[in-house]
């Protein structure tokens, strides 16, 4: 039964995954305006849809991708172990330090502490891309460190579970709110990123159901969770501007 639950999740999202896909696809060959489409001219001194812009964003995906494809091997891993060794709980709030620390300091090519804008200007200014890459640095590097504290029971009680499944909801909502602006590709990427944060808050909500129903471990649901992950992952790495 398990097994189904899960599979049925998966095709789930990767239907969703590939539908909107085709469409995200589909959109970008037909007569909408030239601003939603791969072949629009770009402005001179614009970053986003420059060529080194395209680079750098679809290189720091592909990094994170790399890091969350850990996060969903570790949590399948302790799915389907009857032992756990010790380094294996370590992975998770490893590979999540490691991303919030990524995105801190090399989220944007221009924001603190790599580029010309300030403290102030990145975390206050009115970029809200910049804004939310910096949120989502944050999120990581206090969820990881909580990971790293109740997986190496330095801090038992139960509450200390609920900022995983948290971040997953959280960080897959603001997805629907991430936008690149006067992006050339900016349709595509929305569609890229609704596909990513529904493929999170499923994520987040087979992880809550797996906690309150007490079946973490083998649980079908806590296999899910796992695997939406790694899901996630896989489109992180695909992730193309």
């Amino acid at each position: 039964m398990y097994r189904l639950i899960v599979l049925v999740v998966l095709l789930s999202a990767l239907g969703l995954s590939v539908g909107s896909g085709r469409f995200a696809q589909q959109q970008d060959t037909s007569h909408e305006p030239s601003i939603h489409r791969h072949d629009a001219p770009v402005v001179a001194g614009q970053w986003d849809g420059s060529p080194e812009g395209k680079a750098y964003s679809e290189r720091n995906h592909q990094l994170a991708g790399v890091l969350v494809l850990v996060i969903g091997l570790s949590e399948l891993y302790g799915g389907v172990s009857r032992t756990k060794p010790a380094w294996s709980r370590i992975l998770l709030p490893f590979a999540l330090l490691s991303a919030g620390g990524f995105l801190m300091i090399w989220s944007d090519h221009d924001a603190w502490p790599i580029g010309s804008r300030t403290f102030t200007q990145t975390f206050f200014g009115d970029d809200f891309e910049t804004v939310q890459h910096k949120l989502y640095a944050i999120l990581f590097l206090g969820v990881g460190m909580i990971e790293l504290l109740w997986r190496t029971d330095r801090v038992m009680h139960g509450a200390w579970s609920v900022p995983l499944p948290a971040l997953a909801l959280i960080a897959g909502l603001m997805l629907f709110f991430h936008s690149h602006g006067a992006h050339p590709s900016a349709h595509q990427i929305a569609i890229h990123h609704a596909v990513m944060g529904t493929t999170a808050l499923l994520a987040g909500v087979c992880k809550i159901t797996a906690g309150a129903k007490r079946q973490e471990g083998r649980s079908p649901w806590a296999l899910a969770w796992a695997a939406l992950v790694f899901l996630i992952g896989i489109e992180l790495l695909v992730y193309k501007e």
